[in-house]
């Protein structure tokens, strides 16, 4: 095996994003400070008309997180105490989480083993078994939408509001449509991680009802439609100003950012197919019509010495995610056990996230190719 080096690569490098606008970036957060509207300023309002219309939808509601956009979806959805939300078991806690802040019940329906995402075939029988099912969360896992057509078919026949967990997709496209504009309502987060990344916690719900939209932005200000007066029990869930500035900088190079990072993973591609190393690369199906590529996650043989190895030559990688929701344990009481979820046990156990991020330099991933190769080979 290769010798180590003092290389490094981290999984995602923010100072290679930031040092281009770090002077508009300055300036848009000096205006913020000086006109001394720090919560629900004009940057904000601003935000949320550019981001509804880069989504295709007619209107986008902000908050504090892309946890609390979800928690908001299923106000406005009016889901609590008493009701199911079927979802995926392979996705970060928030999706989950914020069906059981409700005090409704999560019910998960296992993944299509090469896309990662919520299997629409499961989840036609499990609606059969879960009368109580008020919502649906699919989740567009990595940058690439989950198959929304039958999932928006199957929760018609239910009556179920579907709340598409866009955290990770903000510009991929569904047969050419817009994630996050094809359910009821469709939730982003604006972590720094994300593609269009704040410099702290933000979220927003998009939808095109206008009554939901209404809902939406009194529940995140505490149920309030008049000052002190509160027709709803909300939460509070604002965007800073500060970050509103920040995304707005940004957003303008979205697009572009994203095709970096769809390019880099067919860099990745070229490279190591046919290589015939115990790799399964991530597939873009023929519905997935832009993946975004927040995430590039592979399979692997040997997934956690392999993660060591990349660490010790200077790769940074990460496991998402090492335990399947259902199987966490705050989640005991629902009764699922081991084997209950096959297909999201078992890329719990093998998927590893390799850099991706749009400034990653071709010599870094013909490196990385090359210690892949490595590991494999002697």
């Amino acid at each position: 095996m290769m010798a180590a080096t003092e290389k490094r690569i981290p999984l995602l490098d923010l100072n290679l994003q930031h040092l281009p606008l770090r002077e508009e970036l300055l300036r848009a957060m000096a205006r913020v400070v000086d006109s001394q509207h720090f919560i629900m300023g004009e940057e904000v309002k601003r935000l949320e008309k550019e981001i509804a219309a880069y989504t295709g939808v007619a209107h986008g509601i902000s908050c504090a997180s892309g946890s609390d956009a979800l928690y908001l979806a299923l106000l406005a959805a009016g889901v609590g105490p008493g009701d199911e939300v079927l979802t995926t078991p392979f996705s970060f806690f928030a999706t989950a989480g914020s069906v059981s802040r409700t005090g409704a019940t999560p019910v998960f329906v296992d993944i299509q083993p090469d896309t990662f995402n919520i299997d629409p075939e499961q989840l036609a029988e499990a609606v059969k078994k879960h009368p109580r099912v008020k919502a649906i969360i699919p989740v567009h896992l990595f940058g690439a939408c989950a198959d929304m057509d039958p999932i928006m078919k199957i929760a018609a026949e239910a009556g179920a509001v579907v709340i598409e967990d866009g955290a990770q997709s903000i510009g991929a496209g569904y047969k050419g449509r817009q994630a996050q504009s094809i359910g009821q309502m469709g939730c982003i987060s604006f972590f720094p991680s994300k593609n269009l990344g704040g410099f702290g916690d933000g979220g927003m719900v998009l939808t095109n009802d206008e009554e939901v939209a209404k809902k939406l932005g009194s529940l995140r200000l505490h149920g309030t439609t008049k000052k002190y007066y509160h027709p709803y029990l909300g939460t509070n869930s604002r965007l800073d100003t500060l970050q509103a500035a920040v995304l707005l900088v940004k957003l303008p190079h979205l697009d572009r950012w994203s095709d970096a990072r769809a390019n880099n993973a067919n860099k990745y591609r070229e490279r190591l197919r046919g290589a015939g190393l115990p790799i399964v690369l991530p597939v873009e199906t023929d519905y997935q019509t832009r993946h975004v590529y927040n995430q590039f996650v592979i399979r692997c043989e040997r997934r956690d010495e392999l993660k060591a190895y990349l660490q010790q030559h200077g790769v940074g990688t990460e496991v998402y995610y090492p335990l399947s929701l259902h199987l966490q344990p705050c989640y005991a009481d629902l009764g699922y056990s081991k084997g209950s979820m096959p297909m999201s046990e078992k890329a719990s156990e093998e998927v590893l996230a390799l850099p991706v991020h749009a400034d990653l330099p071709e010599g870094d991933i013909a490196y990385i190719c090359d210690l892949l190769s490595s590991f494999y080979t002697t």
